[in-house]
């Protein structure tokens, strides 16, 4: 028998890599209806891995998928020192993908506005934001995307939780606080690593940013680091920690609006999830593809 040559199976390693984005993507916007008949999506690239990892994952669903819906790649040039303007278009123009340059000078701003050494994620944040509405308002989308992904997902839900005294994390889907936009994130349920691994093999024009998260000692990189200690010390626990955000007990936290607790009253007919959701979850450590062997009672 033939042993399969390096070559071959670095081939088969990046199909099956490139098969599971997809799906998780795909996935995604299943569960949250993300996407829909006739949208025209908003695609924010930053020049950065997981943006341009988003764009290809779209674009390789939409020539796959059941419906149809339009990509419109944008990128906000913040006019960083240095930044190589010609990138992204040439990019954008190889794939033939329609885009859109936003030139607006948040950067010295920013840099103005903030002291030396301190956060610049809240005001870099927000000036983004508001330009990206206005923008989306004047294309006519129906789809803002942008390219947050599983870890960046599980680093906000314990930077609330931790700084903010909240358990609230950063939702796969939203309405913008105006109402006039709905929010999507297609890599929710993609890994970090594999995202990088997908970059480096797809070579994409990766342009480094020195603003927002890159900031050393920023409370996120902490907690990117704990994050990345605990999936390498204990594998499969950031798999575990992501499940239980989308299995949520409202009757077993603490919060008296998310849960009627004061209405409670003995009821047989209706206990909702009792006592039972101090038990095991018999789902917890079953793995997908593990056998399940089936008893004939009748023969025991």
């Amino acid at each position: 028998m033939t042993m399969p040559s390096i070559a071959q199976k670095s081939i088969y390693e990046t199909n099956k890599l490139a098969k599971r984005l997809r799906r998780q993507v795909g996935e995604a916007i299943a569960d949250y209806d993300m996407i829909v008949d006739g949208d025209k999506v908003m695609v924010c690239l930053s020049g950065g891995k997981d943006s341009y990892t988003m764009l290809d994952m779209l674009l390789s669903l939409r020539s796959h998928a059941p419906i149809h819906f339009d990509i419109i790649a944008i990128n906000l040039d913040q006019k960083h020192p240095g930044f190589p303007e010609e990138i992204l278009p040439n990019y954008l123009k190889s794939l033939d993908v329609p885009f859109h340059i936003i030139e607006q000078d948040t950067y010295s701003i920013v840099k103005r506005v903030i002291p030396e050494g301190k956060t610049m994620c809240g005001l870099c944040s927000r000036m983004r934001r508001g330009i990206l509405y206005k923008t989306a308002n004047q294309l006519g989308v129906t789809k803002i995307a942008l390219g947050h992904h599983r870890e960046d997902i599980l680093e906000t839900f314990f930077l609330n939780m931790f700084h903010g005294g909240r358990l609230k994390a950063m939702p796969p889907k939203l309405k913008s606080d105006n109402g006039e936009h709905i929010v999507i994130r297609p890599l929710a349920y993609c890994k970090e690593k594999d995202i990088v691994a997908y970059a480096e093999i797809k070579q994409f024009p990766i342009i480094p940013c020195d603003l927002c998260g890159s900031q050393e000692n920023l409370q996120r990189q902490v907690t990117k680091q704990m994050l990345l200690e605990w999936d390498k010390k204990h594998p499969g626990r950031l798999d575990t920690m992501f499940s239980a955000l989308k299995k949520v007990s409202a009757s077993h936290l603490l919060d008296p609006e998310l849960y009627d607790f004061k209405g409670l009253s003995i009821d047989v007919t209706d206990s909702g999830e009792g006592d039972i959701a101090f038990d095991p979850d018999p789902t917890l450590n079953q793995s997908p593809s593990s056998n399940v062997i089936k008893i004939d009672h009748q023969n025991v």
